[in-house]
């Protein structure tokens, strides 16, 4: 079998296309396939406005496409492509080869290859292993990613989750809406203020989705974004879910530390002590805490508040929570009593609490959680890391919705 043949074969071009020639430029260290078309192309070939036969009229100029590298050596693909002209309606074409990426100038298979790489690396790294500018790849991800966004079908969407993402230092954030049944990213806005549900319910209707089949919204304690589902989804239930609302008691407890550290330097080392769970602990951080917790410190007072509270989120019914919660926010003012401007904090979020009573309680209604939007602010942190930053919010959407959108990206 000649090389002809064989790349032929390999590149599966059927009886419309073959390889006339395979030429290796030793030194630029690349490989040309060059290619032609056969009067097969015509049996089947139609015109794109009125679907008359077509017949052929012209060539193109000699176009190049990348493909996967042959051996270690750079491989294109050269061909003059047919073009052909409607004998009715006049409209002339060219015809699109079988081996044509989306992008343009690259091959399907190397088109693949460079989004596998994509993916799991940062565009300038990819661009420097395969040889190519990051501009062109850029291009390629565009298109990808635009193509299959424009497809997705929002239509059974019905519980939303809505978080912040740092972009930059200088309170620069954006704002991800996911959905948290099947866990995939639906939009991205810049900004974090109520302006952005608007911009959210016009995407989601763009695909088959309605604003009014929302049935839940979780999210922090945001005032902007609980303003903006008021404004937009009126049968929706804001929900703060349980992750949030732990995580702001955390630094709650641990602000009470520090203020009290400064007066005891000993609580300098108990600081990941204080945060963990008791299950958590090994013996001897177990000893350690016994020893503290019979000390007479805000710290460990507000550290046991803490477990009483995470203990709340195990009661079965939202009736008891509501009853358990209510006592624990009596609690909390008592311990204010007692240790002053320690418990400035503590005394706060109890207050946050009884101002987001109906979002909490909504937890156990509805029993859904944030836990996908905090793992995605992981995995987003890392493509960041791996970027280094990026250029303009576009190509940060478009990265978004590569490794969380779901959609379907050949080879992903």
């Amino acid at each position: 079998m000649t090389p002809e043949k064989l790349f032929a074969e390999l590149l599966g071009l059927g009886l419309k296309w073959r390889v006339t020639e395979c030429v290796f430029h030793k030194d630029r260290s690349q490989v040309d396939l060059q290619l032609e078309h056969t009067d097969e192309v015509w049996k089947l070939e139609r015109c794109p406005q009125c679907g008359a036969e077509a017949k052929g009229y012209d060539r193109t100029e000699p176009l190049r496409w990348r493909h996967l590298n042959v051996m270690q050596y750079r491989c294109e693909i050269v061909c003059r492509l047919p073009r052909g002209r409607c004998p009715q309606c006049s409209h002339t074409w060219r015809v699109r080869p079988p081996w044509e990426g989306k992008a343009g100038g690259f091959s399907k298979e190397f088109e693949a290859f460079a989004l596998l790489l994509l993916r799991e690396m940062a565009v300038e790294r990819v661009a420097r292993t395969l040889g190519e500018t990051a501009p062109r790849l850029w291009r390629l991800l565009h298109q990808h990613v635009d193509a299959p966004y424009a497809e997705a079908d929002f239509s059974q969407v019905c519980c939303v989750g809505v978080d912040e993402m740092s972009v930059r230092k200088g309170h620069k954030y954006i704002s991800v809406f996911a959905d948290r049944i099947k866990k995939r990213v639906l939009f991205a806005a810049e900004d974090r203020d109520a302006g952005v549900f608007p911009q959210f319910i016009a995407a989601l209707e763009a695909h088959n989705g309605h604003r009014h089949a929302l049935t839940e919204v979780a999210m922090d304690w945001s005032p902007a974004y609980r303003k903006g589902v008021r404004e937009t989804c009126r049968n929706a239930t804001v929900v703060h879910d349980k992750y949030h609302v732990m995580a702001n008691l955390i630094l709650a407890t641990e602000k009470v530390r520090r203020r009290e550290q400064k007066q005891r330097p000993e609580l300098k080392a108990s600081r990941w002590l204080l945060r963990q769970n008791p299950e958590h602990l090994s013996e001897e951080q177990a000893a350690e805490l016994a020893v503290l917790t019979q000390s007479n410190l805000a710290s460990v007072k507000a550290y046991q508040m803490r477990l009483a509270f995470q203990n709340a989120y195990r009661l079965p019914h939202a009736s008891a929570a509501r009853r358990r919660l209510e006592a624990w926010c009596r609690w909390v003012r008592l311990g204010r009593k007692k240790f002053g401007t320690l418990f400035v904090e503590m005394v706060k979020f109890a207050e946050s609490v009884e101002r987001h009573w109906d979002g909490i309680l909504a937890h156990w209604k509805h029993g859904l959680t944030n836990a996908f939007m905090e793992g995605l602010n992981s995995v987003f942190s890392a493509v960041k890391r791996r970027a280094r930053g990026f250029r303009s919010f576009v190509y940060l959407r478009t990265m978004l919705y590569l490794v969380a959108g779901k959609l379907r990206v050949p080879a992903l």
